[in-house]
């Protein structure tokens, strides 16, 4: 792993070191039959995962949690690999086991936080969320906890403070935090302030991310990174599950794996980062005088750049989102306005750029950079000519 943090930041050597080494050799054969408490990451000398919570050093709770996690497999038939995973948090609430497992699935190249509650000596996997940048579970944070009384969060050994969606620090026991008022689909802010480390030698006063709300559903993690803000803005107003939809922004393009879909494991188009908003235009629909804005969503995966759409109507209408697209000279989104379904055709460039559209297809709105048309009962094929090439979009049909 060559960074503790993404974002650029440089990795401590001894926190590669020790991954290397708990990964590999004499060390990973004596523990491949029990997960480790904690993790084996360093910040400098501080511990970033150290062992917490109240059943921590109690091997039978350690036992019991290993042998469900060596029983679990991944959507898509994968196990664990024991010695590169550990046991992040152990203890109760509410007077019920809950283990919190960081599972590094080597087949799928992705890193799995596993929630397990436990009842007889014995516990179950009953949440599996997959962070498809391998080694997430490492460096991150904060780390969404959901249980049958709402969320809660577990922060790193980094985090001195953390700020729930209304600004007001929230209680932390242990490195878990009391429950937290998040709703189902709406996004909310929630802010780490880190200490000082090696790898942050001034700390970071505003570490921001994004909830996406309760609602998000396994195995798509529901926090998104958000440095500047800007996705707050972005999703104001928004449904997150409309968004988080099959035919929404962050649910419409399926991950493959090898030649096929894989629809249980999280969307190529499910966002990670550096979500913001630009408007591009105005729109008014069924001849009303008060015209609706059009926004353009971007957003990274880690499958790169997506795009999307988003119309607002004048005074308090539902806004309309189309699908994802991936980045492309000549944007292409099918908008499901409800009795007048749209293609909304964007670009960037030049003067010198020209779009052609099938003759007699009426232009709703033409300006430069933006052209509105009525969705094609069959395939239709746009053209955008620049100085270099010409790029070729098609839409419609089934």
């Amino acid at each position: 792993m060559a960074s503790v943090r993404r974002r650029g930041t440089t990795v401590t050597a001894l926190l590669a070191l020790v991954l290397a080494l708990a990964a590999c050799g004499p060390v990973a054969e004596r523990q491949a039959r029990q997960l480790r408490i904690g993790y084996d990451s360093l910040d400098g000398t501080l511990p970033v995962w150290p062992p917490r919570g109240s059943l921590a050093r109690d091997a039978a709770a350690t036992a019991a949690v290993t042998e469900a996690v060596s029983a679990w497999r991944s959507p898509i038939d994968d196990r664990a690999h024991l010695p590169s995973s550990g046991i992040l948090w152990s203890g109760e609430v509410d007077g019920r086991p809950l283990a919190l497992v960081a599972a590094d699935v080597p087949g799928e190249a992705a890193s799995w936080l596993l929630q397990l509650t436990g009842a007889g000596g014995r516990y179950a996997v009953d949440r599996a969320t997959e962070y498809t940048d391998r080694g997430y579970l490492v460096y991150a944070d904060v780390l969404p906890v959901q249980l049958s009384d709402g969320r809660r969060y577990l922060v790193s050994n980094r985090v001195e403070r953390l700020l729930g969606p209304d600004g007001r620090a929230l209680r932390i026991t242990d490195g878990l935090t009391g429950r937290v008022a998040v709703p189902d689909c709406a996004a909310v802010p929630v802010t780490a302030t880190l200490r000082p480390t090696e790898s942050l030698p001034r700390g970071r006063a505003a570490d921001r991310l994004l909830d996406l709300g309760t609602a998000t559903i396994d195995p798509r993690h529901p926090l998104v990174r958000d440095e500047t803000g800007s996705g707050r803005r972005a999703l104001d107003g928004l449904d997150t599950c409309v968004l988080a939809g099959e035919q929404g922004p962050f649910g419409s393009i399926p991950r493959r794996i090898g030649d096929r879909d894989a629809p249980a494991s999280v969307p190529e188009s499910w966002p990670m980062e550096k979500l913001a908003v630009r408007g591009i235009g105005e729109m008014a629909l069924g001849g009303g005088d008060d015209p609706g804005d059009l926004e353009q969503l971007t957003w990274e995966t880690d499958a790169g750049t997506m795009t999307a759409v988003v119309y607002r109507p004048a005074g308090n209408g539902t806004p309309v989102v189309s699908p994802a697209d991936r980045s492309n000279p000549l944007q292409a989104y099918p908008l499901p306005v409800p009795g007048q379904p749209l293609v909304v055709l964007t670009w960037r460039g030049s003067r010198d750029s020209s779009l052609s559209v099938p003759p007699g297809t009426p232009r709703l709105v033409d300006r430069p950079g933006l052209v509105v048309v009525p969705m094609p009962t069959a395939k239709q094929t746009f053209s955008l000519a620049t100085a270099e090439k010409t790029h070729y979009r098609s839409v419609g049909g089934r």
